[in-house]
């Protein structure tokens, strides 16, 4: 289940987002302080055109879903991105049935819920078990641009689901 995310989430959130296996394969590597933190909850939780959600499986939060870049006029377009709780589904054995939870359940609040017509995101070229969760979803790569960010060069390819091509097989 997808929730709208509280106050009472940001540090939960925090904790996540700087797990190691978060950080290896984020944009932005280092760990995120508690301020950098702040400002973005600040930012993000009145704007119109974000939604931040909290995934929760089995009565117990394990993920944060961002939708950032909504844009209503014209098609209706978005992008997204997701973490989980990779240390604490890892201890339960749960990553896998977690992770197809959220990106199913994503997916389905982009299109039911959103009411968008096309789905943007990103992944990092070397991220290459999300990719492949990302095509099992139907998710379409462009091409790949490279970066330099918190150091590291990175190749970073963009991803889109049109509303009219995720259910087909």
């Amino acid at each position: 289940m997808l929730r709208e995310a509280t106050a009472d989430d940001v540090h939960l959130m925090l904790s996540w987002r700087n797990q190691k296996a978060n950080r290896q394969v984020s944009r932005n590597s280092h760990e995120i302080t508690a301020e950098e933190h702040a400002r973005w909850w600040s930012a993000v939780r009145d704007d119109p055109s974000r939604r931040v959600l909290v995934y929760v499986r089995d009565d117990r939060p394990c993920g944060v879903v961002t939708f950032f870049d909504l844009r209503w006029d014209g098609p209706r377009t978005g992008a997204w991105g997701f973490y989980l709780d990779s240390d604490g589904l890892a201890g339960r054995d749960e990553t896998l049935p977690a992770w197809l939870g959220i990106m199913r359940e994503a997916v389905e609040y982009a299109f039911d819920g959103l009411h968008l017509d096309r789905l943007d995101g990103e992944v990092l070229e070397h991220n290459t078990v999300v990719r492949q969760m990302n095509r099992r979803f139907r998710f379409v790569e462009g091409t790949g641009r490279r970066e330099v960010s918190d150091g590291r060069e990175i190749t970073v390819i963009p991803i889109s689901l049109n509303q009219a091509d995720r259910r087909r097989r």
